[in-house]
């Protein structure tokens, strides 16, 4: 069996990190964050994650009850298959129709899929586990230079709040990616660029063939 240890205590350092920075905002600015134990919103968002964010939610996804994993499993392929669709049509817009990257993404930001791990209860089935994405949503964030912020919050246009750089915060997930194919001596470092949605990541067997070890 693959040893992730190392690596994954990496990541989770990183994690308490974010944590921090979020648990500070709703300190500083309580009145903006609207989130709430219900709310999904970010549970529709379509993203991705990276090989270290997906291979821990496998991780952990994997010592869940087989009754509850099949559950899953089935959300995950019906999300599967929006994901392709969404990033089909997206690709067309940008090949074909010689749409700029700011229209594709854009639209890539009004799009809903359904996270496989949000249940019945509106409740995700692995919240301890999330990526840093969903950590993240409803504070300020920057992404090739431009401020997003969830359409729930009620940050200001025009006023300056903390912000999280999502470049430089992948740029690290990015380097615990490749700190993971290290620990265990993979022959494809490649891999450590990767991005999947999240319900690939639960769908996926990442064994030693995967990741060329």
């Amino acid at each position: 069996m693959l040893d992730f240890s190392k690596t994954f205590e990496r990541y989770k350092a990183l994690v308490q990190e974010v944590d921090k920075i979020f648990s500070g905002m709703q300190a500083s600015h309580g009145d903006c964050v609207r989130c709430d134990v219900r709310c999904s919103d970010c549970c529709h968002a379509v993203f991705d994650v990276t090989l270290i964010e997906a291979v821990f939610i496998n991780h952990h996804f994997n010592r869940l009850a087989e009754k509850d994993r099949e559950r899953i499993l089935e959300r995950a392929e019906t999300a599967d298959r929006k994901y392709y669709q969404i990033k089909r049509r997206l690709k067309k817009m940008y090949v074909d129709q010689g749409q700029s990257p700011d229209q594709v993404f854009s639209q890539l930001a009004r799009e809903r899929v359904r996270c496989p791990l949000l249940n019945e209860d509106s409740l995700c089935d692995l919240y301890v586990y999330r990526p840093i994405t969903c950590r993240v949503y409803g504070i300020p964030t920057a992404i090739g230079g431009k401020a997003h912020i969830c359409e729930k919050a009620a940050f200001k246009s025009g006023v300056a709040y903390p912000t999280v750089n999502l470049d430089r915060m992948n740029d690290r997930l990015f380097e615990l990616s490749r700190a993971l194919l290290e620990e265990i001596g993979s022959k494809n470092p490649k891999l450590c660029m990767s991005l999947v949605p999240p319900s690939a990541a639960l769908m996926t067997d990442y064994d030693e063939k995967y990741l060329g070890v």
